[in-house]
């Protein structure tokens, strides 16, 4: 291992602070998120890795009429080395709204930093993966380090709402950029300690609930058929779930499948009118065991009990529906080698694990390309005063020089 890499690693905190500070003041949200998109941040990031002469760069656009541009751009970088096996660290570029202002302490768009924290929105989500892969490169190309494995690194638009002009638009149309013994790392997750590697999620299926009943004077309720009372009791009952789908799966935590009622939209604008019409939502994160299928029989059955007793009709769409995807083994090479370097670079065996929300990851395990997930993260994201550790992000990029040169074929 070239410690020189590592010590120009541990010499970037300036530079770490300076990519921080242009990334924050380039908000990319999508236009889902009432924004224009990721078009002026990647700009500035392509213009920033001209630097890099031992790189090829380029630029991927994904067609999208609803952004100034016309398009949703996501950047591959390529750094060669002996072999065209490749390391790949992908993160993407676009983030959130901040929310209520009145909840940040400082602006969400300007970086603050307090000792070893800084704040600002995105700069975990997902800024500290991608500065902790730019730190890694930089130092690579400043010290003129030869290695064994290439290095890619993708960063992409669309990750906030579904990844379809990010991501996904990158497999479908370059699907020769990554070969099946590549070696794939999101830091896109990530525990306090570091200590933890994802390598299977749950699934993913949310429902749109509405219930129609008949709309009366609440004076006469009689004459009317409540369809709150209604989404009440389908919600209570919904709550069955749990207990028909109750299997457990130690690699995950919470170990079994959730469901949880979420958002309610407004019905009727006065107190004295009994509503005709409510639509709720529910968040389901299903264990791999069990098909989508199951889960919407088993809702259809409980939907079809409430009409029954109450008198209403209820329909039901799917608003996100995603089947887990095949999980990473073990012993996959990326595990493996990961696993090495976090006991190499900070004296840990790490625990692998899964988790109930969705990441890119499942893009590439979808297509048979085993990816993990892991970073040291403070869990900060999509949160008013989101801020991320200095040292984190050093230490992030440290791990992945391990990844690069500490294997068995590299030495």
């Amino acid at each position: 291992m070239p410690h020189a890499v590592l010590e120009c690693i541990d010499r970037s905190e300036d530079e770490l602070l300076a990519l921080q500070r242009n990334l924050v003041a380039l908000p990319a949200l999508g236009p889902t998120n009432g924004g224009s998109g990721e078009e002026a941040k990647a700009a500035w990031l392509y213009t920033y890795l001209e630097q890099f002469p031992g790189t090829a760069r380029e630029q991927i656009q994904a067609p999208d009429e609803r952004v100034p541009c016309g398009f949703r751009p996501s950047i591959v970088v390529r750094r060669p080395g002996e072999s065209a096996r490749t390391l790949w660290l992908i993160a993407h570029t676009d983030v959130v709204p901040p929310g209520d202002p009145a909840l940040w302490e400082t602006d969400p768009f300007t970086l603050h930093r307090d000792g070893d924290l800084i704040y600002g929105r995105g700069v975990e989500d997902n800024h500290q993966g991608l500065v902790s892969s730019l730190l890694l490169l930089r130092a690579l190309e400043t010290t003129g380090a030869r290695t064994g494995l290439s290095l890619g690194i993708l960063l992409a638009a669309d990750e906030e709402t579904g990844s379809e002009l990010g991501i996904e638009y990158v497999l479908r149309h370059r699907p020769e950029l990554f070969r099946p013994d590549d070696l794939i790392l999101i830091p896109d997750f990530g525990t306090a300690d570091g200590g933890s590697i994802e390598i299977s999620e749950k699934s993913v299926f949310w429902f749109r609930f509405t219930v129609c009943g008949r709309q009366c004077h609440a004076s006469t309720p009689e004459q009317g058929i409540n369809a709150l009372t209604a989404a009440s009791a389908l919600i209570l009952d919904l709550e069955r779930l749990g207990g028909v789908f109750s299997l457990e799966n130690p690699l995950f935590c919470p170990p079994r499948s959730t469901f949880a009622p979420t958002r309610k939209e407004a019905n009727v604008p006065n107190v004295n009118t009994i509503p005709g019409q409510d639509v709720f939502y529910l968040d389901c994160r299903v264990l791999p065991e069990y098909t989508l299928e199951q889960i919407e029989t088993e809702i259809r059955a409980l939907c079809d009990a409430v009409e029954a007793k109450r008198g209403v009709s209820i329909s039901f769409t799917a608003v996100t529906r995603e089947q887990a995807a095949p999980f990473t083994p073990e012993d996959s090479p990326v595990v493996t080698r990961l696993t090495d370097a976090l006991r190499l670079e900070r004296g840990i065996a790490p625990r692998v694990m899964g988790i109930g929300g969705g990441t890119v990851a499942a893009c590439f395990r979808r297509r048979g390309l085993p990816a993990v997930c892991w970073s040291t993260l403070m869990h900060t994201a999509h949160q008013p005063n989101e801020h991320s550790s200095i040292r984190a992000t050093l230490a992030d990029a440290r791990v992945f020089a391990r990844l690069l040169f500490d294997s068995p074929e590299d030495r």
